[in-house]
């Protein structure tokens, strides 16, 4: 693995980066922007840092940092994006905040971690892009259903009269929204189609019963393509589906519990692929109505969430789609 000469700390945010080099208690807050970039590497070579043997260690923001990772991936500079709670966590207690404080702490773990970190993998614009459509249908998702919570209200609440101002601007907005959700949707699809790869991921994983578009869609960008998670297990802790042990000496012993630390909105989605599944799988109902004869409903949906997943990542591994081929008892 390679060793680095520096580790630079980032607090990204949405106009300003706050860089920092622990080690030698260096500290540099530039605009987030191309002159900003510039003065860094000016800073860089004034403090005798070489950018091609240097690690830039920054948080997940969920988008503020794509332009600075565009800019080190123009030079070739190693960089890793680490989640903002596993840096918090691993700094034990601390005091106060600011962004140079942060940007020192990050700078502090890249150090301490460094002989187990690992570049990130350079952006896919198809992936990146997928996700923003993603973000901003689940958005339009979200506003339309607010809109028909507020006419179903009213209606309810009072007498309804054709001039209603409230509801006929809601209605409008409804209206509007389902136009643009299915534009965005669209557009997804245009991203995938575009892409070999993704179309024939998309292709094996619909084949699947209870896997729609939306989780293919879902699971194919934050799978990054079944790049970023190759082992089924890890991805289904990151999405919430993994129990673990809750106990403690004598005095804790608790059942199994999933993490909270989990992808909601993943996990959510596939809530519903798992119902369509036991309702539409042969293998799955029989399966789910053996479990149901001990487990509780929420715990055999758990278990349902995890066969689908294993079956996804079996099959992209394979590059086959899902063949029906279970038999009924005789």
């Amino acid at each position: 693995m390679k060793s680095w000469n520096v580790i630079l700390g980032v607090d990204v945010s949405k106009l300003t980066l706050d860089i920092c080099c622990a080690e030698r208690n260096l500290h540099i807050k530039i605009d987030n922007c191309s002159k900003g970039f510039t003065i860094l590497k000016k800073w860089c070579r004034t403090n005798e840092i070489d950018l091609n043997q240097t690690l830039m260690v920054m948080e997940y923001t969920g988008g503020y940092e794509y332009r600075f990772m565009q800019f080190c991936e123009s030079l070739s500079i190693s960089y890793s994006r680490i989640p903002g709670l596993e840096i918090k966590q691993s700094m034990g207690m601390t005091r106060g905040k600011s962004d140079q404080a942060d940007a020192f702490r990050i700078g502090q773990y890249g150090e301490e971690k460094s002989k187990r970190l690992k570049p990130s993998k350079p952006l896919d614009n198809n992936i990146l892009k997928l996700k923003q459509l993603l973000s901003f249908r689940k958005r339009l998702v979200r506003e339309k259903a607010g809109l028909e919570s507020t006419v179903k209200e009213r209606g309810h609440m009072y007498s309804m009269k054709k001039a209603d101002t409230v509801t006929h601007i809601a209605q409008s907005k409804i209206k509007a929204d389902k136009k643009y959700i299915i534009e965005v949707e669209q557009e997804i699809m245009k991203v995938i189609k575009g892409d070999e790869s993704m179309l024939l991921t998309y292709r094996i994983i619909t084949s699947i019963k209870g896997i729609g578009p939306v989780n293919a869609w879902m699971t194919i960008a934050y799978t990054e393509n079944f790049t970023s998670f190759t082992d089924a297990r890890k991805y289904a802790v990151y999405v919430g589906v993994i129990p673990f042990e809750h106990t403690s000496g004598t005095s804790i012993k608790g059942r199994k519990q999933v993490s909270h630390l989990a992808h909601k909105g993943l996990k959510n989605e596939l809530n519903q692929a798992a119902k369509t599944a036991i309702a539409h799988d042969p293998e799955l109902k029989a399966y789910a109505e053996r479990k149901l004869e001990n487990k509780c409903y929420p715990l055999v949906l758990n278990n349902v969430k995890f066969k689908l997943i294993l079956r996804m990542f079996s099959l992209v591994k394979r590059g086959e789609l899902y063949a029906q081929n279970y038999k009924r008892a005789a």
